[in-house]
C-alpha cells in the first residue's frame, strides 16, 4: 500500500512539474493570467508558471482562412488574404475588390485585451476603409492608382490598429474588377483610341510625305531655275566672246586692207563694195527675175566700186 502511495506521489510530481515548465518557440509569445488577473508575457524559452493558478490566456486567431482559438500569439509578420467585396466609385460604378494586408503583432498585451476578434476587426476595418477611398476616385483613377490607394489603405489602417498593438507593414491590392458592361465599354473605347492614334499616325505620315515631296520639287525647280540661268550666263558669254572675236577679227581684216590699199584710199568703202559684189552674186543665183531697189545713198557705194577698179588695175 505503502508503494502504491509513493508511486502516486511521484506521478503527481512528475504532472506538476511538467504542468510547472512551459516552453516556448522562438517569434512566438503567451499572455499568463494569474486567478484572472494579468500576470506575465512569457519569453521564448523555459518559464515557470504554478499549475491551477496561472493559465494562459486564449486569443482568436486565423488559421487557413478560418478563426480558431489558440494560446500561443505568433509575432512574425502575417498575411490576410480577404475575400472579394463590392464597392462603388465616385461615378457610381460598383467593382469588386480584394486586398493582401501584411501586419505584424508588436504588442501582445493590446492584442488581446484591446480588442476581442482581432483577424475580424482588421478584417472589417479594411473592408470600410477601402470603400471610403474607392468612394471618393472614379473608375479611371482607380484602376490607374494602385499605388496611391495601397499607401492610403495603410497609412489609415495603421494609425486605427495602433491601439490593437498592430503595425500593419503594407496593403496591396490584388485584382480590382470592374462589372462586364464596363469592360465591355472600357474595350470599346482603347480601340477607338487605337484607331485614333493610327489615323493620326497616318495623316502625319501623309503630311510628312507631302512636305518632302513640296520641299523635294521647290529644290528640282531652284537647281532647274540655277541651271538654266546658268546656261544663258555660259550662253551670253559665248556669244560676247563670239562677237569680241569677230570684232578683232574684222579689225584685223580693216588693218590688212588699209596696208594693201594704201592710206589714199577709205576701206570702209572697200568693205562696202565687196558686200555689195556679194549681194549682188546672191541675187544672180535666183531662178526669177528680181527687181531690186536701191536707196538714194547707194550711188556712193557704186562710186566706190568704181575706185577700187582702179586699185586692182596692177593685178
Amino acid at each position: 500500500m505503502t508503494t502504491y502511495i509513493f508511486i502516486a506521489i511521484v506521478v503527481l510530481a512528475i504532472l506538476f512539474i511538467k504542468m510547472s515548465l512551459v516552453i516556448i518557440p522562438q517569434s512566438e509569445t503567451k499572455i499568463v493570467e494569474r486567478l484572472g488577473k494579468y500576470y506575465a508575457t512569457l519569453k521564448p524559452g523555459i518559464n515557470i508558471i504554478i499549475p491551477f493558478i496561472d493559465r494562459a490566456k486564449t486569443f482568436i486567431t486565423m488559421n487557413r482562412g478560418r478563426y480558431v482559438y489558440s494560446t500561443s500569439i505568433d509575432l512574425r509578420e502575417q498575411v490576410y488574404d480577404f475575400d472579394r467585396q463590392n464597392v462603388i466609385t465616385k461615378d457610381n460604378i460598383q467593382m469588386q475588390i480584394n486586398a493582401l494586408l501584411y501586419f505584424q503583432i508588436v504588442d501582445p498585451f493590446k492584442a488581446v485585451y484591446e480588442i476581442n476578434n482581432l483577424p475580424n476587426a482588421i478584417e472589417k476595418l479594411t473592408q470600410t476603409t477601402l470603400r471610403n477611398i474607392i468612394g471618393e476616385l472614379e473608375l479611371d483613377q482607380t484602376l490607374t492608382s494602385r499605388d496611391t490607394i495601397n499607401t492610403k489603405l495603410r497609412a489609415v489602417l495603421d494609425d486605427a490598429t495602433n491601439k490593437w498593438g498592430i503595425k500593419v507593414n503594407r496593403v496591396e491590392l490584388q485584382d480590382i474588377i470592374p462589372p462586364e458592361s464596363v469592360l465591355s465599354a472600357m474595350e470599346k473605347q482603347m480601340q477607338a483610341e487605337r484607331n485614333k492614334r493610327a489615323a493620326i499616325l497616318t495623316s502625319e505620315g501623309d503630311k510628312q510625305s507631302e512636305i518632302l515631296q513640296s520641299e523635294g520639287e521647290k529644290l528640282a525647280t531652284i537647281n532647274r531655275a540655277e541651271a538654266q540661268k546658268q546656261q544663258e550666263i555660259l550662253h551670253a558669254e559665248g556669244e560676247a566672246q563670239a562677237r569680241i572675236r569677230k570684232a578683232e577679227a574684222e579689225a584685223k581684216a580693216i588693218e590688212l586692207i588699209t596696208e594693201a590699199v594704201g592710206k589714199s584710199t577709205n576701206p570702209a568703202n572697200y568693205l562696202l563694195a565687196q558686200k555689195y559684189i556679194q549681194m549682188m552674186e546672191e541675187l544672180g543665183k535666183g531662178e526669177k527675175t528680181k527687181t531690186v531697189y536701191l536707196p538714194y545713198e547707194a550711188t556712193n557705194v557704186l562710186g566706190s566700186i568704181g575706185g577700187i577698179k582702179e586699185l586692182f588695175k596692177g593685178e
